[in-house]
C-alpha cells in the first residue's frame, strides 16, 4: 500500500494455520507462471505496481512474465488524479493502464473514494460540497478509463475496526449514510462495463467488521444498488483465520464476485503454507475470480522488514512462490461464472398518500457537465412518496441517477423516490442526485404521492 495505516495483523495465537503439504505437479501438466496457472481456471493472479518502478528491469521482467492482472498502488487514487479541484492528472494512472493492457493483463482500478489520500482541497470540504465533489470525481475518473478497467475498488475501507460492525467516521461518511451507494451508482453510470467492488482489510474471517460489510452488500443487492464484487485485502501475519474460506463463500452466496486484492504475508515458518491456504480457498469458491499480491519483491513492499511477498529483493522466487504455483496447478479447473453488471436499478412504486414537499438543488458544474444534489423536504405532514419534476435546458441530458428513478433524460423530466427514501417525516429531508451533460436544471417542483 506504500502508505501508513493501522493494521491489525492476524496473530498465530488468535488464528488457525491450515498446514498442508504442497502437492508437486508433473512439469508436463503444470503451468509455469502464476498468471498462466490461474488462467487455467479462468482466474487472474495479479500484482499491485508502481509507475516509478517501471524503469527497473528486474521488476518489469517479473511483472510481464508472472502476472495477468495489475493494480496501481497509488496512481489512481484521489490525490493523484485530481490534485486540484476540477483539474485531473492521469499521467501515471495511464502508465499503469498501458503497462497492463500492452501485456494482455486485466487492470483493476484502485480506488475511487477513500477517507485517506484525499487531496488537501477535498479534506477542507464538508457536507453537500464534499458530496458533490466526490461524485464528480467518481464520474470523471471512471469516465476517463471507461471500457478499459476490469474492476474498480469504488469505495475503500469505509468500515471501522473493532467489534461494532459500523461505518468508519470520516468526512465522506458525514455527508450522509448513502454516500457509498451514491458512489456506486455514479460509477455504474460512468462505466457500465466495469465490475464495481467494495474493498476493505481485517475482513479475513467471519467477524464483526466483515459482517457489517456483508449486511451492507446484502442490502445493496436487495435494492438493486449496483455492486458486483467485494475485495478482501488479506494483509496477513503468521496465521490465517479458520473461517477464511467460509467468509469468502458467504459473500459469494449473495451473488457477488469475491477477490483477494492486496495479499501479503509476514515471513516466518508458515508463510508458504498461508499463501497456499489463501490460494486454495479462492479456488474452492467458484465466484472467487482472482488474487492480487501487494507488490512484487520484498523490497517493494510497504511492510518494511517483514519480507511478505513472493520474490526476494533480488527477484528470486521464494518458497511461498512455489507453494502458490503448486496450489494453482493442483486447484482444478472450476471457472468462475461470467456475469454482466446491470445498467439500471429496478423501478419501485412509492407508497400512496402523504403531505406537501419542496425540493432544492445544489449544482457542481464544469465545462460540459454537472452533478446535481437534490434535497427533498417534507412540510408540516409526513411524506409517504414523492416526485420531483424539472425542465432541463436545451442541450442538457441526464447520464446517471442515484437514490431515485427517472422518467425522461432531457427536456421535461421527473424523479420518483425508491423504496428506502420515500417516507420522509414532517420537517425532515432526504436526498437524491443525478449527473448530466450541458448545464443543470433551475427550478424544481416536488409533489407528494
Amino acid at each position: 500500500m506504500t502508505r501508513p495505516r493501522r493494521l491489525l495483523l492476524a496473530a498465530a495465537a488468535a488464528s488457525t494455520v491450515v498446514a498442508a503439504s504442497i502437492a508437486v505437479i508433473g512439469t508436463a501438466e503444470a503451468a509455469s507462471t502464476l498468471g498462466a496457472s490461474a488462467a487455467q481456471s479462468g482466474r487472474y493472479f495479479g500484482a499491485a505496481i508502481a509507475a516509478g518502478r517501471l524503469g527497473d528491469s528486474t521488476y518489469t521482467r517479473i511483472l510481464r512474465t508472472e502476472f495477468n492482472s495489475v493494480t496501481p498502488e497509488n496512481e489512481m487514487k484521489w490525490d493523484a488524479t485530481e490534485p486540484q479541484q476540477g483539474r485531473f492528472n492521469y499521467t501515471n494512472g495511464d502508465r499503469i493502464l498501458n503497462e497492463g493492457l500492452s501485456n494482455g493483463a486485466k487492470v483493476r482500478g484502485h480506488a475511487l473514494l477513500w477517507h485517506a489520500q484525499q487531496p488537501g482541497w477535498a479534506q477542507s470540504l464538508s457536507g453537500s460540497a464534499l458530496r458533490n465533489a466526490a461524485i464528480n470525481h467518481v464520474t470523471q475518473v471512471a469516465s476517463h478509463y471507461k471500457g478499459k478497467i476490469y474492476a474498480w475498488d469504488v469505495v475503500n475501507e469505509a468500515f471501522a475496526d473493532g467489534g461494532s460492525g459500523a461505518r468508519r467516521d470520516s468526512n465522506l461518511q458525514r455527508t450522509g449514510n448513502d454516500w457509498i451507494e451514491a458512489a456506486f451508482r455514479a460509477a455504474r453510470a460512468a462505466d457500465p462495463a466495469a465490475k464495481l467492488c467494495y474493498n476493505d482489510y481485517n475482513t479475513d474471517g467471519i467477524n464483526a467488521k466483515s459482517t457489517g460489510i456483508y449486511n451492507m452488500v446484502r442490502d445493496f443487492k436487495s435494492r438493486g444498488v449496483p455492486i458486483d464484487c467485494v475485495g478482501f485485502q488479506s494483509h496477513l501475519g503468521t496465521g490465517i483465520d479458520s473461517t477464511y474460506q467460509a467468509n469468502l463463500k458467504r459473500f459469494a452466496d449473495l451473488g457477488v464476485d469475491v477477490q483477494i486484492t492486496e495479499l501479503d504475508v509476514a515471513q516466518g515458518g508458515n508463510q508458504a503454507n498461508i499463501y497456499a491456504t489463501v490460494t486454495r480457498a479462492c479456488l474452492a469458491v467458484s465466484r472467487c475470480t482472482g488474487i492480487t499480491v501487494w507488490g512484487i519483491r520484498d523490497t517493494d513492499s510497504w511492510r518494511g522488514g517483514e519480507n511478505p511477498l513472493l520474490f526476494d529483493g533480488s527477484g528470486n522466487k521464494k518458497a511461498a512462490y512455489t507453494s502458490v504455483l503448486n496450489a494453482l496447478n493442483a486447484g482444478g479447473t472450476t471457472t468462475p461464472p461470467t456475469t454482466t453488471p446491470p445498467t439500471t436499478p429496478p423501478t419501485t412504486t412509492p407508497p400512496p398518500t402523504g403531505g406537501a414537499c419542496s425540493a432544492t438543488v445544489t449544482l457542481n458544474s464544469w465545462n460540459g457537465g454537472y452533478v446535481a444534489n437534490v434535497r427533498v423536504t417534507a412540510g408540516s405532514a409526513a411524506v409517504n412518496g414523492w416526485t420531483v419534476t424539472t425542465t432541463l435546458p436545451s442541450g442538457s441530458a441526464i447520464t446517471g441517477v442515484w437514490s431515485a428513478t427517472n422518467t425522461g433524460t432531457s427536456g421535461a423530466v421527473s424523479f420518483r423516490n425508491v423504496a428506502y427514501n420515500g417516507q420522509v417525516p414532517a420537517g425532515s429531508s432526504t436526498e437524491f442526485g443525478f449527473q448530466g451533460t450541458g448545464t443543470g436544471p433551475g427550478t424544481l417542483t416536488c409533489a407528494a404521492a
